[in-house]
């Protein structure tokens, strides 16, 4: 669904809440920074990875995230064990969670460790679609997407 210019794909999960897109693959979920949350932080000048092998808990930062507007956490959507940072596609490229969030733009891969009961607030689909258009118009966003 593309709405005020922001992508929210229908075929992954979401913390709407957190502003966190998730892929599942078996036991290991990729995460990413929503197209509404890279245009609301701004263009990216740095991310800190927590370490490979860390366990995070729900809502605790995975990733720091550091912009010319903004510094915060990138939050875990469940508690989880961090697998893989996406260090050397940022270091090669800043901007690749601007230019394309859903794909080469993730930042961490998790094996979630309480997933069974820390989902039931993960959207998808059609429910996903609904309130992203909520919470687009409530934020006031139009999304944005550096270029080359």
């Amino acid at each position: 669904m593309i709405y005020y210019a922001c992508d929210i794909p229908e075929d992954l999960y979401y913390d709407v809440e957190r502003d966190v897109w998730i892929r599942f693959d078996g036991d290991i979920a990729t995460l990413g920074m929503t197209d509404v949350a890279q245009t609301r932080c701004g263009k990216f000048a740095a991310v800190s990875f927590r370490d490979v092998g860390k366990q995070v808990a729900q809502g605790k930062a995975l990733a720091t995230i550091e912009s010319a507007k903004w510094v915060g956490p990138f939050p875990a959507p469940f508690s989880c064990e961090i697998v893989e940072t996406n260090y050397a596609g940022f270091a090669e490229n800043i901007l690749l969670a601007n230019k394309e969030p859903y794909t080469t733009g993730w930042l961490v891969k998790v094996r979630p460790t309480d997933l069974e009961h820390e989902r039931d607030h993960l959207v998808t689909g059609d429910e996903a679609a609904e309130k992203y258009k909520a919470r687009i118009q409530e934020l006031k966003v139009n999304c944005l997407r550096c270029i080359d």
